[in-house]
């Protein structure tokens, strides 16, 4: 980055912040008088041709086909991967502290890129909200971005539902497959929460409206598409993965692919664009893909493949991250991604707040903005254990606490001992607040650990355990589990999966994301538990198992107050209520 171009950008960012300054402002309402830069300028920051781009507007691009074939014999910048502890009601801010992190880089004069997933219009209007990052750290346009965006997400479920219509209208025209109406496997989709089409009954009617079946939907992010989405290399690899997906099983008890039903061109088509990659800035105009974007606890949790490798040929740092708690995104990131596309990552971010770690000691909600260090040295535990687990990848690990103004010193003081003593760097990050400016401490840890210190990063578990050993890995090495009970209903899934060649892939664990355990209740560093499977079935197109532990949902439910009757739009065009 040009020094004129830093001190221009700087410069207009503190005279942006001066003007709200004396006054509160929602996430929403410092993103909206934000003043952007037109794409074409970001893009011509890394290089790129106006042509390289499709412009979505005058602030959003797709990267061309052509400019992502122009870049591949780059060599790769740093990985950094951000992850976090258990996610609580008190916040940790893991995308505010990669967005701002991607900033202070740039205030560093780095070049670095950020990349992230899209946000699910199921929590924007649920309970969780959007996932743009927070204050001074956020990717914009943040309305847009969290609301249709490019339309990928609406492309996924249109592929993910005409495969859905194609399986039926097989039945419906004489079932040359064979398909057995009980062993239908795939699911329909919505990207909205919805509790309600979790167990429905389609089919009702006459003869010429199908077969009365049972049937489920789940939510967008849940869909396999948008795994493969997510992992595929490019255009000629997602119809290859389209092709394997086991959609039913056959009266004789075998798979039944999208491939054999003749799907995939159509189903591809759908896809086209949405497997490009989009480009967007954050509000000091670093560069920002956002692509993608599967749910931690119930799939792989990361963005897509060709947006990480795009950002590391693209600049020297590439900034990732994984959804929910490290013991979900971090390890699918680790396990599934970096397995399936050779990635390397070379170090990673522990995101705390002193809040959630109070949170994790046993103190309501209600209390966080009062000094209990008693309260943190009880809960301190479940970042020690996301530590250690990071450890078992062989990843350099920076903690960061992501700073609130009501955490004390003594408190600071206490997590940064407790992360020194066990050989843990530590930052104090200050993003919400002051933007980029506030992630230097942690960008200057995160740039001497990678000068200092070599990553040996290795993978979990071997490909050649089986099935009920990978995840009984999993469960006692990430979660702390002492037993693994699997169903007999999952048993049997398990060695039927195994005996139709799928035990070599990696396991996807379905898990609340509240806790190490599958019990949400079990807070801080619950050891020795039982953990419970009690399904699994294969993602066959995406590359891995999927195993649901304890009652995760595929389909997520409205809370009683949700978001949604919190958001308007006025006469003028402006959104209000969104965060």
């Amino acid at each position: 980055m040009s020094s004129c171009w830093r001190k221009y950008n700087f410069r207009r960012q503190a005279e942006y912040r001066e003007r709200v300054n004396n006054a509160m402002k929602t996430d929403i309402q410092i993103a909206q008088e934000a003043v952007m830069r037109p794409i074409e300028e970001v893009a011509q920051y890394l290089g790129m041709n106006p042509e390289e781009l499709e412009l979505y507007g005058k602030y959003k691009a797709k990267l061309t086909e052509e400019y992502l074939e122009k870049i591949k014999d780059r060599p790769d910048g740093k990985l950094v991967l951000v992850t976090a502890i258990n996610p609580t009601p008190a916040g940790e801010g893991k995308t505010t502290t990669t967005v701002g992190l991607g900033q202070a880089f740039a205030r560093l004069g780095k070049k670095a890129v950020i990349a992230i997933r899209e946000p699910s219009l199921g929590p924007c209007f649920g309970v969780k909200g959007g996932a743009a990052g927070g204050g001074y750290a956020q990717a914009v346009p943040m309305e847009e971005l969290n609301l249709h965006f490019t339309g990928d997400f609406h492309a996924v479920t249109s592929a993910n539902n005409l495969l859905a219509a194609l399986i039926d209208n097989h039945i419906q025209q004489g079932n040359e497959l064979g398909i057995d109406t009980r062993q239908i496997v795939w699911k329909r989709c919505e990207d909205m929460n919805d509790r309600a089409l979790r167990n429905v009954v389609i089919g009702l009617g006459g003869r010429t409206d199908g077969f009365v079946r049972e049937d489920h939907f789940v939510i967008t992010v849940a869909s396999e598409i948008m795994a493969i989405l997510c992992l595929a290399a490019d255009m000629k690899d997602l119809k290859k993965r389209l092709s394997r997906i086991v959609v039913a099983y056959n009266y004789a008890g075998e798979p039944v692919t999208a491939g054999e039903l003749k799907a995939v061109g159509a189903m591809a088509a759908l896809l086209r664009d949405a497997v490009k990659p989009n480009l967007i800035q954050t509000l000091e105009h670093t560069p920002v893909l956002v692509h993608g974007g599967p749910f931690a606890n119930i799939a792989h949790g990361c963005n897509s493949v060709r947006a990480t490798k795009a950002a590391l040929k693209m600049a020297d740092y590439c900034i990732t991250e994984a959804g929910f708690g490290a013991d979900l995104g971090a390890e699918k990131f680790f396990d599934i991604k970096c397995r399936i596309a050779g990635l390397k990552p070379d170090a990673a971010v522990l995101v705390a707040t002193v809040r959630a770690l109070k949170y994790n000691g046993g103190i309501p909600k209600a209390d966080l903005n009062k000094e209990n260090l008693k309260a943190l040295e009880k809960g301190i535990v479940n970042l020690e254990k996301h530590m250690e687990n990071l450890w078992k990848f062989g990843v350099p690990v920076i903690v960061t606490l992501n700073a609130f103004a009501s955490d004390s010193q003594d408190e600071i003081n206490y997590v940064k001992e407790f992360c020194e003593k066990r050989g843990c760097r530590f930052a104090l990050s200050q993003v919400w607040e002051k933007g980029g400016e506030g992630g230097v401490e942690l960008a200057q840890k995160i740039i001497e650990t990678l000068d200092e210190t070599e990553s040996h990063f290795t993978a979990l578990y071997q490909d050649t355990m089986t099935l009920k050993e990978k995840i009984s890995v999993i469960a006692k090495e990430i979660y702390g589990a002492g037993r693994v009970n699997f169903s007999a209903g999952a048993s049997g899934h398990l060695e039927r999966l195994e005996g139709l060649g799928f035990g070599q892939l990696p396991v996807c664990m379905a898990k609340t994301p509240y806790s190490l355990s599958d019990d949400s209740s079990l807070l801080g560093r619950p050891e020795g538990f039982e953990m419970n499977v009690r399904e699994a079935y294969v993602s066959a197109g995406a590359g891995f198992v999927v195993v649901l532990t304890g009652a995760v949902m595929t389909m997520p439910g409205l809370p009683k107050q949700p978001a949604a009757l919190s958001i308007d739009v006025d006469d003028n065009g402006v959104i209000t209520g969104l965060f």
